[in-house]
């Protein structure tokens, strides 16, 4: 099966030569090349990398090879690829200023995470039978938790609620740490920035994967501005 990103290599070459400084930024950040990259250009491209030719202001040339990841899957990849790349490449080489969010949203993902937590604590950490809760009568906690004694007496699957907690803060702990390192760079607000943190907490992976998200759409933006 012919690449399909491949196949259209020269012309993408052709069209990269009009941004040279999107390619010394991708020569000095993904290519990992020190010294002062004078000038780069795109030799060849396909759906695993590119492959790009550098000059040093010494005059010493080489080429390097930069792969994506991960691969594209189409040529329509390409552009928002080589955008994204494009982003992040200059703001860690200090040329774009990093994205900011200012505002929070809870992704619909969320949702869906706290359901499936819930459930897994109802079914494998139900309190024992003849418990009672702040003011609520035994009888209706037996009740509410009749059907995960009986899943747990059928299948003998369980866990201590504090052996459930332990999982699930160790976890969504040390992705809150993540998100707080995510915060650091791109949220501006303490208040926000609490919120990210917090919901992670809870409902865990969702909110740092919807994180990264905004400030890729933050990248791009920034960098369709310039352009």
């Amino acid at each position: 099966m012919s690449d399909p990103v491949a196949s259209k290599s020269g012309f993408l070459c052709m069209y990269m030569k009009n941004h040279p400084d999107t390619l010394v930024a991708y020569v000095k950040y993904f290519g990992k090349v020190e010294g002062n990259v004078f000038t780069a250009e795109m030799s060849n491209i396909d759906s695993k990398g590119m492959t790009l030719v550098y000059k040093l202001k010494s005059g010493q040339s080489n080429t390097t090879r930069v792969s994506f990841d991960p691969p594209l899957s189409g040529y329509e990849e390409v552009k928002p690829r080589l955008l994204s790349m494009k982003a992040e490449a200059q703001e860690r080489l200090g040329m774009l200023k990093a994205p900011q969010i200012t505002t929070f949203q809870i992704p619909r993902t969320a949702a869906i995470v706290g359901i499936v937590s819930f459930a897994c604590f109802y079914f494998l950490s139900p309190p024992p039978p003849d418990t009672t809760f702040l003011s609520i009568p035994v009888t209706t906690m037996d009740a509410f938790f009749s059907p995960a004694h009986a899943f747990r007496d059928a299948t003998g699957l369980g866990l201590s609620f504090r052996t459930s907690c332990a999982i699930f803060f160790g976890i969504h702990g040390a992705e809150a740490l993540y998100t707080w390192s995510l915060c650091r760079q791109y949220v501006k607000g303490a208040i926000v920035t609490a919120a990210y943190i917090g919901c992670t907490m809870i409902f865990g992976y969702p909110m740092w994967i919807d994180l990264k998200k905004r400030v890729q759409r933050k990248r791009i933006d920034s960098v369709m501005k310039v352009e």
